[in-house]
């Protein structure tokens, strides 16, 4: 036996019989080379109506202006910067995923990261729309960034946290772009050197030369590493610095230093929730899995568990400190939340962020696939109802009572939400089918190692004591991937 060989002790990362590296890359370029199937028909038809409407509902502010939306005098930001933050979270997930993972050398993240980083992509894209949208001159965009003096006498404001914003996201996105493309380089090859005519052709261009050799892979490895290492510190900073937008006023409920790590991991908590939808659907519709086990699924619930707890303590401390600080204001913004007229949100976002979660401490529900894809779903809405609570609440009632106002969401608020989701779909299902959703390269390093099928080939040459094996044979109970007789497989000695 040679000496890498995975201990029996840990779950596989890919099952099924007869792997070979030749059958990883059919699985996973069969919906890229063949006609989809009526499942992603039938998804990226209604993705496709939910981007309509968010044309519609963009096109109608732009035409109209931001006074289609609900705002008010008293509530200037609402569902659109509710949505930005949002959206900005969902994709963090996917960097953390393909660099935080892949410096700690995490092989559970290769079958994963392909389609995390895809997410990272679609989600800031949605999020960079709003920020467009409210400007109310989109034409202008371009100012936020500093330009030189030929086109005029403009620069921008360095002291405000909107300036920060749009170097933290753009910087974000330009990063996580070259290395979810980057990482695709490889598999885009698979796909040229089986592909014929135009589609070869294409693809030949995308592969940007890619040949398989040693220097070559060389060089992947340490670019992936160097960009892993840059990407890093842009999980933490870009979601500190919109936190920002609300921590550097002095609004009540917002001037609070807790926002830069409370941010982030609420981040992380409904990206990885984000991440945990997609792969469920991922898996059963395009038949992966072999390469989406129950050990990817339990390991990203049991981060979401973690986060969710992290938030919970948030929340938690912010009423503390809203007590302990002695502020009128500050108790008053806090008790408004709790229990004036928008409390139903701050009760939801309680339940969805800070309970829900708390269930994947039973092994049953952590590794049962309904539960774990409706818990995703919820914990998404309950960060939604999280930014809404902190923004409306905190502004519909300020320091003076005679400006109290409302807010009441038009269409165009609700369709421009409902259609940027559809807009994000219909990205990742075209994704999907044009380019792989899984690491070929890198799950094919898991077979010699971390593929049930190795180990149980190590166990019948009797190379793992018998009380592992037990041990390794009770944890594959729940798998969906593994059949009863893989599991008695493990009994067989040669």
């Amino acid at each position: 036996m040679s000496s890498h060989n995975e201990s029996i002790l840990r779950e596989p990362l890919v099952t099924g019989k007869d792997i070979t590296y030749a059958k990883v890359t059919d699985d996973i370029l069969l919906p890229v080379e063949n006609k989809p199937n009526k499942a992603w028909w039938i998804g990226f038809i209604v993705a496709a109506l939910g981007a309509m409407l968010w044309v519609v509902s963009v096109g109608y502010t732009f035409w109209t202006g931001i006074g289609a939306w609900g705002l008010n005098k008293t509530v200037g930001w609402a569902w659109d910067i509710t949505d930005f933050v949002w959206w900005v979270g969902i994709g963090h997930a996917g960097t953390l995923i393909s660099a935080v993972l892949l410096l700690f050398r995490q092989n559970w993240r290769n079958s994963i990261n392909r389609s995390a980083e895809a997410m990272t992509i679609f989600a800031v894209i949605c999020a960079a729309t709003y920020v467009v949208a409210h400007m109310g001159r989109p034409w202008l965009a371009y100012w936020i960034f500093p330009l030189p003096n030929q086109f005029g006498s403009l620069w921008v404001n360095f002291n405000s946290p909107l300036v920060w914003d749009a170097f933290a996201i753009s910087t974000y996105f330009t990063v996580s772009l070259v290395f979810w493309y980057c990482g695709l380089l490889p598999d885009i090859a698979s796909v040229r050197d089986r592909a014929t005519g135009l589609k070869q052709k294409i693809y030949s261009v995308l592969s940007f030369g890619w040949n398989g050799s040693v220097k070559t892979w060389q060089r992947f490895e340490i670019v992936s590493l160097i960009l892993a290492g840059i990407s890093t510190p842009l999980v933490l900073s870009v979601h500190t610095i919109v936190s920002m937008d609300f921590a550097t006023s002095v609004i009540p409920g917002w001037h609070t230093t807790i926002f830069p790590p409370y941010f982030v991991a609420g981040a992380i908590f409904s990206g990885f929730a984000m991440v945990q939808t997609l792969l469920l659907i991922l898996r059963k519709v395009m038949n992966f899995e072999n390469y989406i086990t129950m050990f990817h699924i339990e390991s990203m619930n049991k981060i979401i568990m973690v986060t969710g707890s992290i938030v919970g303590v948030a929340y938690l401390t912010e009423l503390f400190i809203a007590w302990y600080s002695g502020s009128e204001y500050e108790m008053y913004a806090f008790a408004n939340r709790v229990a004036g007229p928008y409390a139903w949100a701050y009760w939801a976002m309680m339940t969805c962020n800070v309970i829900s979660p708390q269930l994947f401490w039973f092994k049953k529900i952590r590794t049962s696939i309904p539960i774990s894809w409706v818990l995703s779903i919820v914990v998404n809405i309950g960060m939604w109802f999280e930014r809404f609570v902190i923004i409306v609440t905190s502004l519909h009632r300020d320091y003076l009572p005679s400006s109290w106002a409302m807010f009441y969401p038009t269409w165009v608020d609700v369709g421009i939400f409902v259609g940027s989701i559809g807009l994000f779909f219909t990205l990742f299902l075209l994704f999907l089918r044009f380019l792989p959703g899984i690491a070929i390269a890198e799950v094919k390093l898991l077979l010699k190692s971390a593929s049930l099928q190795q180990k149980t080939k190590l166990v019948q040459e009797g190379a793992f004591p018998d009380e592992q094996v037990k041990f390794f044979q009770n944890s594959l109970d729940k798998y969906d991937s593994v059949s009863e007789e893989d599991i008695k497989a493990l009994d067989v000695r040669k």
